[in-house]
């Protein structure tokens, strides 16, 4: 039997504590360990940003990081972003823009989103453009993601 390591974090504002393996992927321990399979793993490689998840307030790929180096952070994860009832204001602006299609990539820019809409001004639809170029989306062509992050911005206001 492989050696157990303990770790504590917090995700969506509840703690948890585990013992895993070392070797454990933080998308597995989200996926797998927690139940929380909105934390999509495409590529694994993290070129394709659908595991982006939010590690004390900034955007992570959970395939390229051991489960044990986030022992002590605060996560954030697409269910922590709101629900089926009540949808959060990214993912209404997304419904609200037709931003998603199959919806696999979603979760990754609603992660990438939120961290870009707290720390960049995204004024721009070159900025926004940039921000989101490590997302890959298959399916909508990236015009109603980038209206729907345009219209956030400009609700949001500038940044001080």
């Amino acid at each position: 039997m492989s050696p157990r390591t303990a770790i504590t974090m917090s995700i969506n504002g509840q703690s948890f504590s585990r013992e895993i393996e070392p070797r454990m992927l933080l998308a597995d321990f989200l996926r797998h360990e927690l139940g929380l399979t909105g934390t999509h793993v495409g590529c694994e490689h993290g070129v394709c940003g659908a595991c982006t998840i939010l590690i004390d307030g900034r955007s992570a790929r959970s395939c390229l990081m051991l489960a044990v180096q986030a022992d002590g952070a605060e996560i954030e994860t697409v269910e922590g972003q709101g629900s089926i009832e009540k949808l959060g204001l990214i993912q209404q602006a997304f419904r609200d823009h037709h931003g998603l299609q199959c919806g696999f990539c979603t979760p990754g820019f609603i992660m990438t989103i939120s961290d870009m809409l707290r720390h960049h001004s995204l004024e721009t639809d070159e900025e926004i453009r940039e921000a989101l170029s490590g997302n890959i989306c298959r399916c909508t062509g990236y015009q109603h993601i980038v209206a729907a992050v345009r219209e956030l911005a400009r609700e949001r206001g500038p940044l001080k």
